[in-house]
């Protein structure tokens, strides 16, 4: 008896899935590596891939020097750990909660941030580190004030995933109002200011903001990692994840915390950067061919932001804001938006039967 072609059909699909996977973690990362370097040698002041790699040797280059070590270089560092984040975040709520409505930037998370770093800015007059230290803050306690809302009555869990984004998108509605109340209460230059990092703006990172990225990101990944299994099991629903062996409710407020704290992490450096979280586990899903995956998800994320930053910082300058370098969330606001659309149009088609 012949039991070797049932295993061997069956692997091969697993392998070609495997393949797949690798391909496209290698692509991406390509891109990341192709878009790094673009947005740091190139631009008003061209500098070539020799002198920097003698910067980073520790070479002083006249103009170059300060251009890429204190502003290019940071900034696409901060991109990439920014995309990351918002992938990975974007991806965990999306997966866990079965619904790609479920993004930081739609259920009130970006909007908690925004509401503590505009706050700040306006009623205390803070700038800079004191900033993101509000609006980190702000995402925090919107979070926790989101999940106990939606888990008063338990209940079945796609219930239980309808209501927390039912509830994130009640509570952006509010928040978004706050905010538009604080920007009439403030002077032009605070307005100003808030409504720059509203827009999600890589212009001001720095090495510092970089650093406590970084920092974020050392405990926030291996996190991730860790609860990658459960978060598996849970995207089956409740009841298969806990004949898997998932323990449901401390896996799903785990996994709630990593991505709370990954999407305030992210905000807090670079501000609520529009969509990159929204699109970034959607787009992985469709080069993976449907199946879910957080490294790809974050890598799709690093990409998005490069790709828009560089847009917004280099290409587009030189067409529509003679030479001003525009926020990074304006393209990908540009971007997300008509996805969106699309998406709420399709479910609409899938609700009527069409």
């Amino acid at each position: 008896m012949n039991t070797g072609g049932p295993s061997a059909d069956t692997a091969a699909p697993v392998l070609r899935r495997h393949r797949r996977g690798r391909m496209v973690a290698a692509g991406l990362v390509a891109a990341v590596v192709a878009l790094f370097l673009a947005g740091v040698l190139l631009g008003s002041y061209l500098v070539s891939l020799p002198d920097f790699f003698r910067l980073l040797a520790g070479a002083q280059i006249p103009g170059a020097s300060f251009i890429v070590m204190e502003n290019r270089l940071p900034r696409a560092v901060v991109g990439i750990m920014t995309g990351i984040a918002f992938g990975l975040a974007g991806s965990i709520f999306q997966t866990m909660l079965r619904n790609p409505l479920a993004s930081p930037d739609i259920i009130g998370i970006s909007y908690g941030a925004s509401a503590g770093a505009v706050a700040a800015m306006v009623l205390f007059g803070a700038a800079g580190f004191a900033v993101s230290a509000a609006a980190m803050a702000g995402a925090l306690l919107v979070a926790l004030l989101i999940y106990v809302l939606s888990h008063r009555h338990a209940g079945p869990s796609n219930a239980a995933s309808s209501r927390l984004i039912l509830t994130g998108i009640g509570c952006a509605a509010i928040l978004q109002a706050l905010v538009s109340y604080l920007l009439t209460r403030a002077d032009v230059r605070t307005a100003q200011a808030a409504l720059v990092w509203l827009n999600g703006s890589l212009n001001s990172s720095n090495w510092d903001r970089a650093a406590v990225l970084a920092a974020c990101l050392l405990v926030l990944l291996p996190a991730a990692a860790a609860l990658s299994r459960s978060l598996r099991g849970l995207e089956m629903g409740d009841d298969a994840a806990a004949g898997l062996g998932v323990t449901v409710a401390p896996a799903r407020l785990g996994l709630v915390t990593v991505a709370v704290l990954l999407a305030a992490a992210a905000t807090a450096a670079a501000g609520p950067v529009a969509f990159v979280a929204f699109l970034s586990a959607p787009i992985a899903r469709r080069l993976l061919r449907g199946r879910a995956s957080l490294a790809v998800s974050a890598l799709v994320g690093a990409v998005i932001v490069l790709a828009a930053d560089f847009a917004a910082a280099t290409v587009l300058p030189q067409f529509l804001t003679n030479g001003t370098a525009l926020p990074v969330g304006v393209v990908t606001g540009a971007l997300g938006a008509p996805f969106l659309l699309w998406l709420l149009v399709s479910a609409n088609r899938v609700g009527r039967g069409g």
